[in-house]
């Protein structure tokens, strides 16, 4: 697949879904409880499919080590900046917590495969599959668990505990299990079947227009009107302080130029649809992740990109 056909399938995999899940706003058939059945089919089917096959193939080689590593930096040193951010700057704890995983999740997916790919080819879009893959890892085990606790504290109950066991081991974190089950045949010598690779690319589609349908379906401009100049700090977070502290540990710890330059992009990616899809399963404020996704993305790719581009390119 060249570059050209690339970005028109990111196009359409991005903007495609976005629409049609606008569209059905004005449809009277599919209500909440449709698209929030569609979100759950995406974590319970496409995603636990999705990294099963993936981490089936992923080199568990040496070299790699500080990749994975790196790539859950990407989510925790940002979430941890946020984290005290949201204590100050809002009382509501769905806002907090929504503010939180906007920062937390990143687009290494989507927009990150496409911007590595066009600076460094085949290699760097390889070392952004196995930080993605790494990603999955954060969300299900640190990010869904600890929406749940905001959701808790909003829902009045800060005082009990929230069992561990219960937050790790619910449905929703189901990927996990195929996390460990692809691990275990590629540790086990065990080859993917070639037919399974079609499999592979077809679920990946299937994922970004399930989860990207409830997120346009989510969108509503007169709501997330009130969080756009908001924000601001938030790209302050995503676009400054993480790409830094990244770009500082890459010369401390990788000497391959390739994926140095591939971890400071995605350290620089916008907030991802994950952040409203994680929103929307555990009732945080879903229009102020909306609202980082939007604001985080149009200043990515109309600002930070370049900029990257120009100078990753010299």
């Amino acid at each position: 697949m060249d570059i050209q056909t690339k970005l028109i399938v990111f196009a359409i995999d991005l903007i495609g879904p976005l629409l049609v899940g606008y569209a059905c706003k004005y449809q009277h058939r599919l209500g909440d409880s449709f698209f929030n059945r569609m979100i759950l089919n995406n974590i319970l089917v496409v995603c636990p499919v999705v990294s099963f096959l993936s981490f089936w193939v992923l080199p568990l080689t040496r070299e790699l080590l500080w990749l994975p590593l790196l790539s859950v930096a990407l989510g925790f040193f940002p979430g941890a900046v946020a984290y005290a951010v949201a204590r100050r700057k809002y009382d509501d704890f769905r806002e907090q917590g929504a503010y939180v995983m906007a920062a937390s999740l990143s687009n290494l997916g989507t927009i990150g495969g496409i911007c590595v790919f066009l600076i460094y080819g085949e290699p760097g879009y390889g070392y952004q599959q196995i930080a993605t893959l790494f990603q999955y890892v954060l969300m299900f085990l640190f990010c869904y668990p600890l929406a749940q606790s905001y959701e808790t504290k909003a829902e009045g109950k800060s005082g009990r505990k929230v069992s561990v066991w219960s937050m790790l081991f619910s449905q929703k974190q189901i990927a996990v299990l195929g996390i460990l089950l692809g691990g275990v045949l590629q540790y086990a010598g065990i080859p993917r079947p070639d037919v399974l690779d079609g499999t592979a690319r077809v679920f990946i589609h299937l994922g970004a227009w399930t989860g990207l349908i409830p997120v346009g379906y989510s969108a509503d401009f007169t709501k997330i009107r009130r969080y756009w100049l908001s924000l601001f700090d938030l790209a302050l977070i995503k676009f400054v302080l993480t790409p830094l502290l990244v770009y500082g540990l890459t010369l401390l710890l990788i000497e391959s130029p390739g994926m140095r330059g591939t971890l400071l992009i995605l350290a620089a990616t916008p907030t991802a649809i994950n952040a409203v899809v994680t929103a929307r399963l555990y009732n945080l404020a879903v229009d102020l992740t909306v609202a980082a996704f939007l604001v985080t993305t149009v200043l990515f790719l109309l600002l930070v990109y370049p900029t990257l581009f120009l100078l990753l390119s010299l």
